[in-house]
């Protein structure tokens, strides 16, 4: 089992920054033999979207809503993966959720999600 702690969340004017991270309670290259990262969002009466991924390989994906303000990294040596979010606007405002789907040694898949962490755009 594998937990994801999430912080970075806040209130924030429009044209602010916020840097996320997902730190993984154990180390995912020793779990998994190919993963993907990312972060998801949902905002009040609205489905969950995704926002950016980060492969094992490190492929990079985004939503066309958050090119050129968003950018996903992640350091391996500390098991963590970050969301440096800049010129962030009211349509940014959501419940951010950080997920790992992860394959095993053995093919096994599996997935998980982060508890959520509030981010409001707002003047």
């Amino acid at each position: 089992q594998v937990q994801l702690v999430e912080s970075g969340g806040g209130l924030v004017q429009p044209g602010g920054s916020l840097n996320l991270s997902c730190a993984p309670s154990r180390s995912i290259f020793s779990i998994f033999s190919s993963f993907t990262m990312g972060w998801y969002r949902q905002a009040p009466g609205k489905e969950r979207e995704s926002v950016a991924t980060i492969s094992s390989s490190g492929i990079t994906y985004y939503a066309d809503s958050v090119k050129g303000r968003f950018t996903i990294s992640r350091d391996n040596a500390k098991n963590t993966v970050y969301l440096q979010m800049n010129y962030l606007k009211p349509e940014d405002t959501a419940v951010y959720y950080c997920r790992l789907r992860g394959v095993s040694a053995r093919g096994v898949l599996n997935d998980y999600w982060g508890q959520g962490t509030q981010v409001t755009v707002s003047s």
